[in-house]
């Protein structure tokens, strides 16, 4: 019997090796559950491949040409936070924690088991979909000019193309959904990653709204979408349309 073909209709894994064994072995097990594969030898193709595709996860070697995986991983968490696995033949203890202190979701040394690489990656997506980073399939939301496509990762101010990461684009769409309602940072942290996150303070929404100001390119003094309520938390600044989803 043929394998069943990948589901083109979800976003590809990202696996990003110079070993084009390693490369072939990964991509024959991924495609094998069904999920897209798109491919990278160096560090900097892995950044252009990040942008161009927005890979739902990452497969990282660390040894790279060009760009190594640690710079890879931070340039990554500078405008998202795509999940990242690190397959790697650094496998010592320090290793490991500078790997996941540089924002790696999990860390498979080499040489590895492919069965095991499939359950980690499982594992690491359906934490990640908990934490809310997929949305309600086809769900719009407009306030004024702006425009939120959660699930495409869309968002536009009047017709202008705006690029957030996508723990920016969980906290304007949890802002969105409220409808006006005014969120607390506990509430927002709790609408925003779910269960068992520590890694995001309460004070950490002030910078991400902030980012989110300045690339929708509202004044907080006098907001079009962000507005601040003093003491409380944030609320969304206009009338909300949802439009779209299951209702």
């Amino acid at each position: 019997m043929m394998p069943a073909m990948p589901d083109a209709s979800v976003a590809p894994i990202l696996v990003v090796d110079d070993d084009p064994k390693i490369v072939t072995l990964v991509r024959a097990y991924l495609e094998r559950e069904r999920w897209p594969v798109v491919t990278a030898s160096d560090g900097r193709a892995a950044l252009r491949a990040i942008d161009e595709h927005r890979p739902r996860l990452v497969v990282l070697d660390l040894m790279l040409p060009e760009i190594d995986g640690m710079a890879v991983i931070r340039r990554a968490r500078q405008d998202g936070d795509v999940p990242i696995l690190v397959l790697s033949a650094r496998g010592s203890p320090g290793d490991r924690v500078l790997g996941l202190t540089e924002g790696a979701d999990d860390y498979l040394p080499k040489p590895f088991s492919p069965a095991e690489l499939v359950a980690r990656i499982r594992s690491i997506l359906r934490r990640a979909e908990r934490d809310g980073l997929r949305f309600e399939p086809g769900v719009r939301f407009r306030s004024g000019d702006l425009v939120v496509e959660p699930d495409r990762h869309a968002v536009t101010v009047g017709g202008r193309l705006v690029t957030l990461s996508a723990f920016e684009l969980r906290l304007l769409t949890a802002l969105l959904a409220a409808d006006g309602r005014t969120l607390t940072r506990d509430r927002l942290l709790d609408a925003i990653h779910g269960e068992g996150e520590a890694d995001v303070t309460d004070r950490s929404i002030d910078v991400y709204v902030k980012r989110i100001r300045e690339k929708l390119g509202d004044d907080p003094a006098a907001p079009r979408y962000i507005a601040t309520v003093r003491g409380a938390g944030y609320r969304a600044a206009a009338p909300v349309l949802r439009e779209g989803g299951r209702g």
